[in-house]
């Protein structure tokens, strides 16, 4: 047996030894290879950082009068107007300048009871951010103000105050539309003060907060087009799936159909069946809903979202299932056939593990600490890295962020101008 062993080491040997001198001289060759990717985001990170702070934005108060009958559709209208931020970035300006889309913040807060519908913007966009709103709700009155976030201590979690917070995600694909305000009225609910409204619990439960008590949520949206998200590629070829729609037969290039000609000769025609009853007509109606919902809102502009919420106060008042009002009211716009937003896991405030059960304090101390400098700073889930973010059409939006009327939301918390603002009277003179 010793012989044997020695035998086989004897032979190995020498490859041993070649592999050994191999690794040593050359051990370097793989390291640009596996180190490609890591450096190309830790360098697209610095100099998209750099450019970002030389961007200055601000946050503007929406208020508009009690007696404002809008419908909805204003504001979908509104959002519509604001994808008109979209940029498109060069080669250039992406990788040696740092530049990238930039996003709107849309936030509804609740400050001891007393309600806020505020916009984050860059301030370049201030104008046109106020021009699309002015559009549609003239009789809104838009103010420059500080940030809220700045007005609770920076080291929350600590011993005087507590939050409760978690992000928002999309189980389904991101072409599958949430429930928009068209499927909360009927025909005969159109009229904005008949009509049910989204926002109306939302509103409700946000005015019942106690003084030392706060409610922050977030939408993080960036205008999308084309290339930024293949969202409408994926969406019609869903569309046509559902529909059953025969697939496209993709074209050929010439030189590979003369090739197979030559080769096997010219390819049998196959004798299509015409079928007397179209495939939309087979569709039962639960899939007849799926297929207009995806159609409408392919029909829309996008936006690439992130949505959360924060619940925090003063430890005194600072009551767990108050978080509930988030929850009801992201659960109003999910359906089960359809789209829907769902808390995810992986960011909620409440971590409890079997086997590391002596870290979970800590670990959600961390996590605290994580969403609400993230809410701070206005930052999309897994910043820097991609993902957790998905596609939000105007409707969509509109549904989520829109400012109601009294008749609607009749929140004694919503703050809003006392009166009607009037316009100059159309006949008097100017010099």
């Amino acid at each position: 047996m010793p012989f044997e062993l020695s035998s086989l080491l004897s032979s190995i040997y020498p490859f041993l030894t070649t592999l050994l001198q191999t690794l040593k001289n050359w051990w370097w060759v793989p390291l640009p290879f596996l180190l490609w990717n890591p450096a190309r985001f830790l360098y697209r990170f610095y100099i998209m950082e750099k450019w970002n702070s030389t961007v200055k934005r601000i946050l503007l108060e929406i208020k508009i009068p009690k007696e404002v009958l809008k419908p909805i559709k204003a504001m979908d209208q509104v959002f519509t107007g604001f994808h008109g931020i979209h940029d498109i970035v060069t080669w250039r300006e992406k990788w040696i300048e740092g530049v990238f889309q930039l996003t709107l913040s849309f936030e509804i807060v609740s400050i001891g009871g007393e309600i806020h519908f505020y916009i984050r913007t860059p301030e370049m966009f201030r104008s046109f951010i106020e021009s699309n709103i002015y559009s549609q709700y003239p009789e809104a009155e838009i103010s420059l103000v500080d940030d809220y976030t700045k007005y609770v201590p920076q080291s929350i979690p600590n011993k005087d105050w507590d939050l409760w917070g978690v992000d928002y995600i999309n189980p389904k694909d991101e072409v599958y539309p949430i429930k928009t305000y068209k499927q909360f009225e009927t025909e005969s609910e159109r009229k904005e003060e008949k009509r049910i409204d989204p926002l109306s619990d939302l509103l409700e439960g946000l005015s019942t907060l106690k003084p030392g008590e706060q409610f922050w949520i977030q939408i993080v949206a960036k205008p999308v087009l084309g290339k930024d998200n293949p969202w409408q590629i994926r969406g019609r070829e869903l569309a046509d799936k559902l529909a059953r729609r025969p697939e496209k037969k993709e074209l050929k290039p010439i030189i590979q159909e003369a090739a197979e000609i030559l080769i096997s000769g010219p390819a049998e025609e196959k004798e299509e069946i015409k079928e007397i009853i179209p495939p939309e007509m087979k569709l039962t109606p639960g899939e007849r809903e799926i297929l207009a919902g995806v159609e409408a809102k392919l029909a829309k502009f996008g936006y690439d979202c992130n949505i959360r919420f924060v619940y925090l106060g003063k430890r005194d008042v600072f009551f767990k299932p108050t978080a509930k009002i988030g929850f009801g009211f992201f659960k109003e716009v999910s359906t089960e056939n359809l789209g829907g937003l769902k808390p995810w896991s992986e960011t909620m405030t409440k971590v409890k593990s079997v086997p590391f059960w002596f870290l979970d304090k800590r670990r959600l101390y961390l996590r605290k600490r994580r969403i609400f400098r993230y809410y701070k700073k206005r930052w999309p889930t897994l910043f820097p890295r991609r993902g957790a973010t998905y596609i939000l059409n105007t409707e969509e939006l509109a549904t989520l962020y829109h400012f109601p009327g009294e008749a609607v939301a009749p929140a004694l918390g919503v703050a809003r101008i006392e009166t009607k603002k009037k316009g100059v009277p159309p006949g008097l003179p100017v010099e």
